[in-house]
């Protein structure tokens, strides 16, 4: 009944479940599922649309930009999970 070990344990468990409260508030990122090929990406999101993510930047392009699958820094995502990790759009290439 003394044993330090309980006791430490339902400390831990009462601040993990405070901080999980305290979060709901808080705005999270979706994770990204980065794909080393185009035709993998669009089989994980088949209703949205594949774009070239340059980590290293932080910024992505869509196909028919100058630096679309340019790059050793770089992976195809979903175009919805690129923007719900907040990367930006690049505007280079655009017309």
């Amino acid at each position: 009944m003394g044993s330090g070990f309980g006791n430490g344990l339902g400390r831990v468990a009462l601040a993990a479940a405070m901080m999980l409260g305290a979060g709901g508030a808080e705005v999270s990122a979706t994770p990204l599922t980065p794909f080393r090929y185009e035709a993998q990406a669009q089989r994980h999101c088949p209703h949205d649309q594949v774009v070239w993510l340059d980590f290293k930047k932080g910024v992505y392009y869509t196909r028919g930009q100058r630096r679309y699958r340019q790059g050793f820094d770089g992976s195809f995502v979903c175009l919805g999970e690129a923007r719900d990790g907040f990367y930006r759009r690049s505007l280079l290439g655009l017309r």
